[in-house]
């Protein structure tokens, strides 16, 4: 449980860093953020095949295959729902930039509750892992959710300060996006600890969730700025670097 608690701590704790990065550097690059973003997103992408989405099949035994389609389509479903109703951190910045509006303290507000609400089924696929008892697999998958926070907690902080919202609040919200995230792998452990039964479907839906993060919002926004090429080798080498450590462990 100590493991699983200093996973969640780390994975919201990401977060954190990267506000800290982005208070530090305030004009990150496109370039360098899609890169971050792209190589994360191969992270997950083999992630959540090799550590969920499989490991679902194994568990569900006869019907393993049945659970993780069915997990995979609600898990994703579940975020499209989400999205439907606040929408996603990239949309709000590219309205901002195109309106030219920075300065509406509500638009700012609702980005911050658009990033932290996606943090929870993030959290919960990074808490979810453990209940395979794969603990190396466990913490790969966190690790690259815990990758892909540093880039959206150093894009926190440009739009609120713009705002007018003083450096302490705007900590503190990171802080707070963070937190969800925490909150999140504890209640996704939990859930698989309490009712193994669940777990090949839990495994599939957090499969699914990741599957989706990936491909309707990760790649599209490392695709969008020019520097797809780079973006497209990173998510390679993210992908690459998922299936040597598999292979090793």
């Amino acid at each position: 449980m100590e493991l699983v608690i200093l996973t969640a701590v780390g994975v919201g704790g990401a977060t954190v860093i990267g506000a800290l990065i982005g208070f530090i550097f305030k004009e990150i690059s496109h370039k360098f953020s899609d890169i971050v973003l792209s190589f994360a997103a191969g992270i997950m992408l083999a992630a959540s095949i090799l550590g969920l989405i499989l490991p679902s099949i194994d568990y569900g035994g006869k019907y393993g295959i049945v659970y993780a389609v069915i997990g995979i389509f609600v898990g994703a479903a579940c975020l499209n729902l989400i999205d439907k109703i606040v929408p996603h951190l990239h949309k709000i910045v590219d309205s901002d930039i195109e309106n030219g509006n920075n300065a509406d303290l509500n638009k700012v507000l609702l980005f911050v509750s658009a990033v932290a609400i996606h943090n929870l089924p993030e959290g919960i696929a990074a808490g979810v892992g453990f209940g395979s008892g794969d603990n190396t697999q466990a913490l790969i998958i966190a690790g690259g959710i815990a990758l892909q926070n540093i880039p959206e907690g150093m894009v926190i902080i440009g739009p609120m300060l713009s705002a007018g919202v003083s450096p302490r609040k705007t900590f503190i919200c990171a802080v707070f996006t963070g937190a969800i995230e925490v909150i999140g792998t504890l209640l996704g452990h939990f859930a698989v600890s309490v009712a193994s039964a669940i777990l090949p479907f839990a495994l599939s839906f957090a499969g699914g969730t990741m599957l989706y993060v990936i491909s309707d919002e990760m790649i599209p926004e490392t695709h969008s700025h020019g520097s797809e090429r780079g973006a497209t080798y990173a998510l390679l080498a993210g992908f690459s670097i998922m299936l040597i450590t598999d292979a090793i462990f």
